[in-house]
């Protein structure tokens, strides 16, 4: 492939006008790490950076770490950095090339590069984008799962693997060269996200004799992140190709609405987040829960249903009869009254916004792919409601239907015989308890609750909770979701 073929920094030039980055590629140093290269990173995070830079100016680069994954880096390695993100609105579409990325580098290809990066004076902010199971976190308790990996990276003097022995190598690292304060902020969809990242840094810097000093020298402001970014398809480089006349190798697509809540406790400093749209506040704790349990909640439940229905994307799922107005009900029954709202927003408006942005056309997001770690979303995502409501004595039926679909949904087939992929880091256990329950609704419910790192105790114990979940997995079971549905809405 000959390099004219591909978006470059020689290609800049000869772009539309319309299309080019808004800062300079490769002016601004890095003053920014960030953990993880998924597309809602390139299409989210990536694009306030620039806006911001642009509106505000400063040292804010940012040097992307995949700690897995390949390709992507590759791409970008091959592009100068540079990428696209197309905006697929209702009615059109329109792309622009992103050059806020100062670098993007692989943790297994040279990791004492990206701790020795961690611990430069240059670098002052750290996020991630890692999901649920990067932090390696109990789902039920919040607390670290010290498996092999970790315990190496903690106790050995092997390059880091994972995450938290990342960080924990890095902030070392940082301490020994006197580097000055940083924050480390999470943009994972997880509750209280700054909390969390704090707990699990706290746990292993105690472990590691460097408590004091990361009490006083790094905080954890929480976040929320809000935007539709499907994975990316032929259709998404497609789409990027003919608005750019360029192949772009790493383009990604993404819905028109984006948001950013920010705590804004950034001990080395922090560019201009806020002049790009951005909201920093002291406490993003009321946007993260609207949005894990309305947002998030209603795109698990639609992806359960859907994919169990025979439906391939969200969009089209929320054209089952029934499923849209199951929804409305699962948000004013059961999460409307489980949590208190950011001031002046009412949620059950915010709900149908979510449903309208679902329903968009043009983000081709699939129910699988939505459906995917389940065991580490739906604590969050909706096992948290039920447990707000059962708590305030009432019984969440469209929640728990929700947990019901999940049930059904694991055990390996849509309602229509074809099979549905259980791609879970809890995939083995599941279906090793499946294997050793009766093949009843309620011989998987038993087994099911029985997975502690995901349904707190109250719930595992909860026998009318259970009773309902029994009934909804026999009616989904037995009559499918359509059926269901029809009765539920």
């Amino acid at each position: 492939m000959a390099v004219s073929d591909l978006l470059n920094r020689a290609a800049l030039d000869a772009l539309p006008a319309a299309t080019r980055p808004l800062v300079e590629p490769g002016t601004a140093q890095a003053g920014i790490v960030h953990l993880g290269v998924s597309a809602f990173f390139r299409a989210h995070q990536a694009v306030y950076t620039e806006d911001a830079m642009a509106a505000g100016g400063g040292d804010w680069g940012i040097v992307a770490v995949a700690p897995r994954s390949r390709a992507v880096v590759d791409a970008l390695a091959a592009q100068d950095n540079l990428y696209s993100v197309t905006t697929l609105g209702p009615s059109g579409h329109s792309t622009r090339v992103i050059g806020a990325l100062a670098d993007a580098r692989r943790l297994p290809q040279d990791p004492a590069a990206v701790v020795a990066l961690l611990a430069s004076p240059a670098i002052r902010i750290v996020t991630l984008t890692v999901t649920e199971k990067g932090y390696r976190l109990d789902p039920a308790t919040g607390r670290p799962l010290l498996d092999d990996e970790l315990r190496a990276d903690l106790e050995t003097d092997r390059p880091p693997r994972t995450v938290p022995g990342l960080l924990i190598r890095g902030l070392l690292a940082r301490r020994r060269a006197d580097a000055g304060p940083i924050a480390l902020m999470s943009c994972d969809n997880l509750p209280a996200n700054g909390h969390l990242l704090r707990g699990l840094v706290d746990h292993l810097a105690a472990a590691t004799g460097i408590a004091d000093w990361v009490r006083a020298s790094v905080t954890f402001p929480g976040t929320m992140v809000d935007r539709i970014v499907p994975a990316t398809t032929p259709s998404t480089l497609s789409l990027a190709e003919g608005a750019l006349g360029v192949r772009d190798l790493a383009a990604v697509g993404a819905e028109p609405y984006y948001a950013w809540i920010i705590e804004d406790d950034f001990p080395g400093g922090r560019l201009a987040w806020d002049r790009a749209g951005a909201v920093l506040t002291d406490d993003p704790r009321p946007w993260e829960r609207l949005k894990l349990r309305t947002l998030n909640g209603v795109h698990s439940a639609v992806a359960y249903l859907g994919a169990l229905a025979g439906t391939e994307t969200i969009a089209e799922a929320l054209r089952l009869p029934g499923l849209p107005e199951a929804m409305r009900r699962l948000i004013a029954e059961d999460i409307t009254p489980s949590l208190t709202p950011p001031p002046g927003v009412n949620t059950i408006a915010y709900g149908e916004e979510v449903l309208e942005r679902f329903a968009n056309p043009a983000i081709d997001y699939r129910t699988v792919q939505v459906a995917m770690d389940g065991s580490q979303k739906l604590p969050q995502r909706v096992l948290h409601t039920i447990l707000d409501r059962r708590s305030a004595g009432a019984m969440p039926v469209h929640a728990t239907l929700v947990v019901a679909a999940w049930m059904r949904f694991v055990q390996g087939a849509a309602d229509d015989g074809r099979a549905v992929p259980l791609d879970d880091p809890l995939a083995e256990r599941i279906r090793g308890r499946l294997a050793a329950a009766p093949a009843t609704p309620s011989g998987v419910v038993e087994a099911l609750l029985g997975l502690d790192t995901v349904f707190a105790p109250a719930l595992a114990a909860d026998a009318a909770l259970r009773g309902v979940l029994v009934e909804q997995l026999t009616a989904i079971t037995k009559h499918g979701v359509a059926a269901t549905l029809a009765g539920a809405a």
